[in-house]
Parts: structure tokens; C-alpha cells; sequence
């Protein structure tokens, strides 16, 4: 457990307190009640920007813990176990279903690790990536980070830890007791092949780790994010994961305030208030505007390892929790046109490459687009049961060497077939494209998907 920053947290109230009394001198020189004072000095030294920044900053880990509870409460999950799914069958937002996924949640302690034994995969991309609590990828295993063992065993240890590890193994340091795990192998042609060594990555403690309860912190909705409740737990959800980015405490301290001030009935209301009313309306605005915008696609600030921006971190985790970090894969999302109106099922719509900019020149890997409602980021049911355009999708190009993708409720006409991702009549949705392996292009921000364009009249 990571320790309250208790210096910091009494320097900062000290320092708002002296500065209260010079503003305002005693009760007896402004004329206030000293009920009236003691309310402004509290209004003082939590400002409304303040509640934000620590609601936005708790948000992240609530998002993770809402997931983490569910696993285990819904959907079977066990400790260092692992779970082998089916192709399209996670039950979190934006899936990649480019790839068979495997799921585990493990527990590790200071005479306990977590052997992953994976084995070799040559000519497809894969990877086993680790999280921690607040959705930050601390690992991958795979061929670019251990290229003189890209197989075998992998012992996951906490950090510290004095456990023998065998001499034919890669011991790999975690930062904390506990660690989210996502496998992926790629599909590729040959998706049964895939499938078979997706199955053959095996999980097993080394010992008996002791394990904690998972945190009982607020499972909430999309539709109804926590208000003044989320603080509540607020000492729970810090203390049962540490933040392992720098110069976190300051926000740590204002979540622990907010925590704090909410227990007096007067403060909760306005704490409420803020969130509803400021807080939470920015967020949502800021899924269109944080981070970089080009061709009517955005594309995150950072992603995976997210450093001292907070607030891209939380908006990962609730459009895209488990996303892996840049060396890896760079993301970039649409929900509207380029023209600010929202993106439309009923709508038709293209994207055209130039031959001298299509996607798969700036991959090593794999490319794709997937489109997923706009509350949940799910993938959107449609008859052909047709969820995404990739290097498979038996794609046509045109005379000149450009490529058209198709958006659409029904094929247009004229459209090759593999190029027309259905989308849901009388529903917004977003799209998400991946880049697997980006080269320096993406890496610069050189290279962005084209613009969506929308058809104009009836949909053919």
C-alpha cells in the first residue's frame, strides 16, 4: 500500500489556512458569523477546479476497479489463472478483433511470482501485456522487448521480491501486488492456428501469494457516472494501488481533501454540483478535443504509459481500457464527419488512401477500423456479422492504386464487398483505427487515416 502523503497534504492545508487569515483577519473583523468564515476558508481551500482535477484523477482508478470487479463477479475470473476467449468474446470496450485474446488477473507477492510460459510464435504479431491498477502497461512480452527470449518462461515478481527463479528463465519486476493481463496473437489467414497457440500460453504461481479482497468501490454505468459517492471510497482505491508516475501526490492530496470535505452534508452538495456541472461535461466534450486532430480523426495525447496526463489516462480507460502503449500499437478515433456532426448508421460514408499513403505502408503488422457504439465502445451487431475492416477483409483497390473503405447500412453501390463495414441504422457510433507496428510516420504524427466524407443524397 502506498503511504497518505500526509507532509504534503498538512503543508498544503497550512498554507491555505495563513493565507485565509491574512485575506480575511477574524470574524470580528469582516463582520462574519464564525459558521459563515469557516465555510468561505473550506470553499477556499478546495477550489471548484480542485474537485475536478481530483475527481478526474480518481475516475482512472474507479474505471479499473469497475472492470476488475466485474471479472471476477460475472465473468469467472480466478487469480493466476488464465482465460483462453473466443475471437470477439471480451466483455470490455473496444475490443481488437484483429487477434484471440486471453485474459487473466495475477497475484503476486514478496515469496510468490507468476510463471508465464509462452511459447513460439514466429511470422504474426502477439504480445502479453501487463497493467496495473490504473490501466498503465508495465510489460510486454514478445520478440522486440526480449529478443534472446522471446519463449519460455517469464517469472513476474514483485518488485523486491528475493525469489530463486530458474536459470533458464526472464524475470520480469511488477510494481505492484497486482496486475491485469491481456494476450494477443494475431489472426492473421490462418486464425486456427492462431487459436492453438493462443491456448498453449500457461499461467501458474510459483508459490501461495497472499491476496487482498477486490476493493468494493462504486460499479457504475456509462449513463451514470459516480458524483460526490466516488469520493467515498476514494482512501480505498488509493491506498490498494500504487501510482507508480511521478509527481502524483499533489492530486493524491486533493482527492484525499475532496474525500474529506464531502463528509459535511453542505461541501457533498457542492461537490455534487461541480461534477455534474463542470466536470463531467468537459470530459465528455474532451474525447473530441484532447490530444491531437487531423482529417477529422483524433488521436490520444499518450497512450499506455500516460506519465503526468491524468486526464488522458481516464479517458482511455473508459473508451479503451487495456490499451497497449505506442511502441506497440498507435490508436485513432472518429465520431463525426469532420464537420462536428455526429457520425450517423443511417448514413453513408467513404475513406480514400492515395497509393503513396495507404495504411499498410506504415505498419509492420496490421491495420484495421472498427466501428462501436458511442456510450458502451462495444462492437456493433450487424446482420453479416461483420465487425471490422483489416488486411483480410479480400480488399480491392482501385486503377490508380488507392483504396476506398465503405460505411454504410447497406453495400453502396459499386462498393466491393470487402471494403463495406455495416453500420446501425438510427444510432451514433464511433469508429476506432489501429495501426499494429507503426513506423516513424504514425510515430511524428505524419501519417493520419484520410477523412471521412459522407455521400451526398439518398444512400445508394
Amino acid at each position: 500500500m502506498r503511504p497518505v502523503s500526509t507532509g504534503l497534504y498538512l503543508s498544503l492545508a497550512i498554507t491555505v489556512a495563513l493565507a485565509g487569515c491574512q485575506r480575511s483577519g477574524t470574524a470580528a473583523d469582516t463582520g462574519a458569523a464564525p459558521e459563515q468564515q469557516a465555510q468561505t476558508k473550506d470553499q477556499q481551500a478546495i477550489s471548484d477546479q480542485d474537485i475536478s482535477d481530483a475527481y478526474l484523477y480518481l475516475l482512472a482508478r474507479l474505471l479499473v476497479l469497475r472492470q476488475e470487479q466485474l471479472d471476477f463477479s460475472k465473468e469467472g475470473f480466478k487469480w493466476n489463472e488464465i482465460a483462453h476467449r473466443e475471437v470477439g468474446g471480451v466483455a470490455w470496450a473496444n475490443p481488437n478483433l484483429d487477434v484471440a485474446y486471453s485474459e487473466a488477473w495475477v497475484a503476486v507477492d514478496e515469496s510468490s511470482c507468476t510463471v508465464f510460459n509462452v511459447p513460439q510464435i514466429k511470422g504474426r504479431y502477439y504480445t502479453v501485456q501487463f497493467l496495473n491498477g490504473w490501466g498503465e502497461t508495465v510489460a510486454n512480452i514478445n520478440e522486440r522487448n526480449y529478443a534472446d527470449h522471446p519463449s519460455g518462461d517469464f517469472w513476474m515478481c514483485l518488485k523486491g521480491a528475493t525469489v530463486q527463479v530458474p536459470a533458464d528463465a526472464v524475470r520480469i519486476d511488477l510494481p505492484g501486488r497486482t496486475s491485469r493481463v491481456l494476450a494477443r496473437v494475431e489472426l492473421g489467414a490462418d486464425a486456427r492456428q492462431s487459436i492453438a497457440l493462443q491456448h498453449k500460453i500457461t499461467v501458474k504461481p510459483s508459490g501461495t501469494p497472499k491476496i487482498e479482497p477486490v476493493p468494493a468501490t462504486p460499479v457504475f454505468t456509462n449513463d451514470r457516472f459516480p458524483g460526490a459517492e466516488a469520493f467515498d471510497s476514494a482512501a480505498l482505491a488509493l491506498d490498494s494501488e500504487p501510482d507508480i508516475n511521478p509527481g502524483m501526490d499533489a492530486l493524491q492530496a486533493k482527492v484525499r481533501a475532496v474525500a474529506e470535505a464531502v463528509k459535511t452534508p453542505a461541501e457533498r452538495e457542492r461537490v455534487e454540483k461541480v461534477i455534474r456541472e463542470q466536470t463531467l461535461p468537459a470530459f465528455q466534450k474532451s474525447f473530441s478535443t484532447a490530444g491531437s486532430n487531423k482529417n477529422g480523426w483524433n488521436r490520444p495525447a499518450t497512450i499506455g504509459k500516460y506519465g503526468d496526463d491524468f486526464k488522458t489516462r481516464t479517458l482511455i480507460d473508459l473508451a479503451g481500457i487495456w490499451a497497449n502503449s505506442t511502441d506497440e500499437v498507435v490508436y485513432f478515433k472518429t465520431d463525426s464527419d469532420g464537420t462536428g456532426t455526429k457520425l450517423d448508421g443511417g448514413n453513408s460514408y467513404t475513406i480514400t488512401f492515395a497509393k503513396d499513403g495507404l495504411p499498410e505502408s506504415h505498419v509492420k503488422y496490421f491495420w484495421s477500423v472498427i466501428a462501436v457504439d458511442s456510450k458502451e465502445f462495444h462492437a456493433i451487431p450487424n446482420p453479416k456479422n461483420r465487425f471490422l475492416i483489416n488486411k483480410q477483409s479480400r480488399l480491392q483497390y482501385g486503377k490508380d492504386g488507392s483504396l476506398t473503405l465503405y460505411f454504410a447500412p447497406e453495400k453502396p453501390k459499386d462498393a466491393p464487398d470487402g471494403n463495406w463495414l455495416p453500420t446501425p441504422k438510427g444510432q451514433n457510433y464511433n469508429l476506432t483505427f489501429r495501426t499494429y507496428g507503426p513506423d516513424q510516420a504514425i510515430l511524428t504524427g505524419a501519417w493520419y487515416p484520410a477523412p471521412l466524407v459522407k455521400a451526398t443524397g439518398a444512400n445508394p
